[in-house]
């Protein structure tokens, strides 16, 4: 299962209309790479830290880059810390990873909300994956596309998740969505100040 992957098919699919902040899915995208490896047994959640395991490849070329950036010096790396590092620019590596593996197409009149270059999401295996897992409403893909800033807030079915580990992800993921989103409203308070400033001179 790669629910990055996923993730990113479904950003695609769901959102033609409007443009998503990269930053969100990008840190959405880390968040959903650490719950793959989690699943893969190549880490493990210790408190708020990443513990890497020497497991086999995932088979994955980008799951398998991200297993080989984990930290592996203790007191090895916070979950938040990971996101911010690994998170820089992962939206648009996943849209090029799709597009290398053709399936996206260049779309007639449709702009791809994540790239300026428009491209559109081909039938595929890997699209009817996580469009059923979409459709069957998986708690963990409504997590991170909610956060990510497309779907439908999660109700009850967030219930769903036991996983001590799973819950300490998605909600590292949300925190740091709300941290880029006051940065993001912090520049624009600056630069409206900046902008009175000159029309006052």
């Amino acid at each position: 299962m790669n629910t990055a992957r996923d993730l990113v098919i479904v950003a695609i699919d769901t959102a033609p209309d409007h443009p998503l902040e990269r930053g969100d899915l990008s840190l959405a995208l880390a968040g959903a790479e650490v719950l793959d490896l989690l699943d893969a047994g190549a880490v493990s959640v210790d408190g708020d830290r990443l513990v890497p395991d020497t497991g086999s490849k995932t088979g994955d070329r980008l799951l398998d880059e991200a297993a080989e950036q984990l930290v592996r010096q203790e007191p090895y790396e916070s979950v938040e810390d990971w996101l911010w590092r690994r998170g820089r620019g992962l939206s648009a590596v996943y849209v090029t990873e799709l597009e290398k593996d053709g399936l996206t197409a260049k779309p007639r009149g449709l702009r791809n909300p994540l790239r300026a270059v428009p491209t559109e999401l081909v039938d595929s295996p890997d699209r009817r994956r996580a469009e059923e897992r979409w459709t069957a409403g998986e708690p963990v893909l409504l997590n991170l596309a909610s956060a990510a800033g497309f779907g439908d807030e999660p109700a009850e079915d967030s219930e769903d998740i036991t996983e001590d580990a799973v819950t300490a992800v998605l909600a590292a993921v949300g925190d740091a969505v709300m941290e880029l989103e006051a940065v993001r409203q912090r520049k624009q308070i600056q630069d409206a100040a900046y902008d009175n400033i000159w029309r006052g001179m």
